[in-house]
This record gives C-alpha cells, sequence and structure tokens, in this order.
C-alpha cells in the first residue's frame, strides 16, 4: 500500500517547509519555503559557514559603511541558501522579506527586487523564486505591484479571511494560510478543548479560503502552512499545496492507509465580490482578535531570528 505522504503528493503539491538540504533530498518536495527561523537553522548544516563566507566576502567587495555591508551579507546569505535548495527541487524556493519590513511598502518593494536582482544575477530566474511577505495591507499592496512586474509572491502570516480576500483581490500568486498557529491561540483561550482534525479552527480556516477561490475563479494558490499533527495535513487533501515540516514528512512517509480528498475544487461563478478597501480590511482584520494577535506575534518572532541572525553576521564582517 502507498504511504500517507505518496498519496498526498498524488492530490496536493507538497513542499517542504525547511532550509535542512538533508531534508529535502530525502522526501524530494516540489517546492520549499524558508523564513528568518528557518534560516537561522539552517545555519548549523555543514554547507553554512561556506555560504557565510561567500556572502561576507561578496558584502566587503560592494562597500558602504557597516549598515550596508550587514544587510547585504544577509540578503546574499538568504539568496545562496535558496540557490543551493533549488538544486535539489524542481520547483520554486520562497525567500522572505525583512519581517521588520512589514509595515513598509516601498521599502518592502525595493528588498524584493533586491533578492530577485541577487538571483537573477547568479542565473536563477525569477520564476523559480517566491519572495514571501507578511499579510499586512502595506505588504499585500507590495505584493499587488511585484506581481505585475513578474515577480510572484507568497503571503505569509496569514490567519484572517480579510486578509485572504485581500490577497486573492490583489492578484497575489499564493498565500500560506497558517493552521497550527491558529489552534494554539484558541487552545490558550480554551484550555482543555480536544479538537477533531477536520474541526479544528486552523483547518476550518484554510478549508473555507480555498472554498472561497475555487467559487469566485480566484487564481491565488492556497498553500495551506504551519502544521502541528498530521491529522490536520490529512483533512487538508486536495488543497492546492500544503508546506511540511521535516518532523511531519517523515511520520507522512512511515504511515499507511486510505488517504480521502477533502478538498474539491468547485465550479467558479463568473462574479466577483466588490475589492475591499484599505478602511475595510482593517475593520475586518481588527475585529478577529486571532488573527490580529497572532500575525503581530509572527512579525515579533520573525524579527527576533532575523536580529539573531545578523547578530552572527555582524561579528563575521568585523572579525
Amino acid at each position: 500500500m502507498a504511504t500517507l505522504l505518496q498519496q498526498l503528493s498524488n492530490v496536493t503539491t507538497v513542499v517542504a517547509d525547511t532550509g535542512d538540504l538533508a531534508a529535502i533530498q530525502a522526501f524530494q518536495p516540489i517546492d520549499a519555503t524558508t523564513n528568518p527561523s528557518l534560516v537561522l537553522k539552517a545555519m548549523g548544516q555543514p554547507l553554512a559557514e561556506s555560504l557565510i563566507s561567500t556572502a561576507v566576502a561578496w558584502a566587503k567587495q560592494q562597500g558602504g559603511d557597516q549598515a550596508t555591508q550587514l544587510d547585504n551579507t544577509a540578503d546574499k546569505l538568504v539568496v545562496s541558501l535558496g540557490m543551493e535548495i533549488l538544486k535539489h527541487i524542481p520547483g520554486r524556493v520562497s525567500t522572505e522579506v525583512d519581517a521588520r519590513l512589514s509595515f513598509d511598502t516601498e521599502k518592502t518593494l525595493a528588498k524584493a527586487r533586491k533578492l530577485i536582482k541577487l538571483y537573477e544575477d547568479a542565473g536563477i530566474g525569477r520564476e523559480r523564486v517566491l519572495i514571501k511577505i507578511a499579510s499586512t495591507w502595506e505588504g499585500i499592496k507590495a505584493a499587488e505591484i511585484l506581481e505585475k512586474e513578474g515577480i510572484n509572491c507568497n503571503l505569509t502570516l496569514l490567519f484572517s479571511f480579510a486578509q485572504a480576500r485581500a490577497c486573492a483581490e490583489s492578484g497575489v500568486f499564493l498565500i500560506s494560510p497558517f493552521v497550527g498557529r491558529i489552534l494554539d491561540w484558541f487552545k490558550k483561550q480554551n484550555p482543555g478543548t480536544d479538537y477533531a482534525p477536520e474541526e479544528e479552527p486552523g483547518v476550518v480556516s484554510v478549508s473555507d479560503i480555498f472554498n472561497y477561490y475555487k467559487r469566485h475563479g480566484y487564481n491565488t494558490i492556497v498553500m495551506g502552512a504551519s502544521f502541528r499533527n498530521i491529522g490536520e495535513i490529512i483533512a487538508l487533501a486536495g488543497c492546492d499545496r500544503l508546506t511540511i515540516s521535516p518532523n511531519l514528512l517523515e511520520e507522512l512517509s512511515a504511515s499507511e492507509g486510505n488517504l480521502q480528498v477533502r478538498l474539491h475544487a468547485q465550479a467558479a461563478s463568473a462574479d466577483k465580490p466588490q475589492a475591499l478597501s484599505e478602511a475595510e480590511f482593517r475593520w475586518l482584520h481588527n475585529e478577529d482578535a486571532m488573527a490580529t494577535e497572532k500575525l503581530a506575534e509572527g512579525i515579533r518572532l520573525f524579527a527576533v531570528d532575523q536580529n539573531k541572525l545578523e547578530k552572527m553576521l555582524s561579528e563575521r564582517l568585523v572579525g
């Protein structure tokens, strides 16, 4: 009998949520995603020393003050890691914009264009990269502009239906609605409550977004993310894509059973709702206490890991 991972791969595009090259080689996903936390973790790999040394040398060549060199080192490093990942997957790698720029459209645009240029200067076409951006209003508007420039985006830290609507209405290539972090919030609010996988708030959220997109004919890809267990993954079989951590990929590959497709694309209607205004978006998102708290927390945590990464790189620059 085929494993659950093999069966899932037949109905959903499986993406590795890791910067661990060994895991990517082992599970052979189509795509891979990274974020500041995963990049920081990847710095413990054997290849990391070479990537860091190359990034530092390149940044020093570019010149500028210490802040400029640090910024260039960090950008070169994440692109170099992305390039290594691309050697082992047929699809795309997601590379994240600095979370500290999440509320600045213009700086997000500048960073995204810089990252794409670094890839292209190294011979990697933009069609193999997704730029990850936090799903703030400013981030969504930056993605709308980037998409028109042929730079495809992955809108992350997505928790509310308002975020999902605004992304689709802005023509974003792909969204990463979170599952496990939503469950975390509800469990904290309701200690001792148990949910069946298909009834978990995060699973319900992704299912609702998927069905809404398909019903209205939006082309934006739905990629469920942030899983706590394989039950959540199985409950979303049939979703466009699912990005899964190595430990859960391992569990799926070691499990057998009959996987049922849970999400089915519906026939799209011709009409689409009127696009949300900024004021409407902010109000609807604000009305969702979970989404408001988890978006802010996610940005803060990514910023913490970005700072840790830069502290390590700063020591190398002056060393």
